[in-house]
């Protein structure tokens, strides 16, 4: 399926969750926090929630600095 990751068009598996993004977008982030369609979404419900075509999904990770 075509949707929107950090505003760059992206293909997944038609079954992907946002767990499967997050595993191969931010391996190795122990901290991020996703959005999908403007609502973030919970990390208790990364497993269960499916995306879908046309999606946009915004993937991130904290940063430090001052």
């Amino acid at each position: 399926m075509e949707l929107t990751v950090n505003g760059t068009p992206a293909e997944l598996a038609d079954d992907a969750t946002v767990a499967d993004l997050v595993a191969a977008r931010a391996a190795g982030h122990d901290r991020v926090a996703v959005a999908r369609n403007g609502d973030v979404v919970p990390r208790s419900s990364w497993a269960d929630t499916r995306l879908a075509p046309g999606d946009a999904v915004e993937v991130l990770a904290p940063t430090a600095g001052g």
